[in-house]
């Protein structure tokens, strides 16, 4: 049974796709979403550069909260947002596992092979440590 999905939210098309899915697999299953949206801080992070971070973040994805929260009302779905400074991957895992959500949902975000050699991929480390199902949006 689905009751807590969390759902990976960057402000990219794949990610409005896959809130989308998110929001129709909650509806099917009477679940609730938890939205989150992970800032990168630079490296090394400061104190101040962290602050400034998180409150430059929380203002750039309530706007899209805004948008998000009138399609879960109108699904009559629970949602929940937060905005949470880190590595997106590392967040994502932890944030599901504190809220203990049955179901991971993210958009794939599409890099060259060199991006994904030298940075990595959010999804394939969040799809390695993961502690429940998770469902990439394509």
């Amino acid at each position: 049974m689905i009751n807590k999905i969390t759902m990976a939210y960057d402000g990219s098309e794949q990610a409005e796709k896959a809130f989308d899915f998110a929001i129709d697999i909650a509806a099917k299953y009477g679940a609730e979403v938890f939205v989150l949206s992970v800032a990168r801080l630079p490296e090394p992070p400061e104190d101040v550069e962290t602050k400034a971070a998180l409150e430059n973040a929380i203002d750039y994805f309530e706007k899209d909260f805004k948008t998000l929260r009138e399609k879960a009302e109108a699904a009559g779905i629970a949602a929940h947002f937060e905005v949470r400074v880190g590595h997106p991957a590392d967040q994502i895992v932890h944030y599901a596992n504190e809220e203990n959500a049955d179901m991971i949902v993210m958009g794939h975000r599409g890099k060259s092979l060199v991006q994904r050699w030298l940075l990595g991929s959010v999804s394939k480390r969040v799809l390695s440590y993961a502690h429940c199902t998770v469902t990439i949006v394509r």
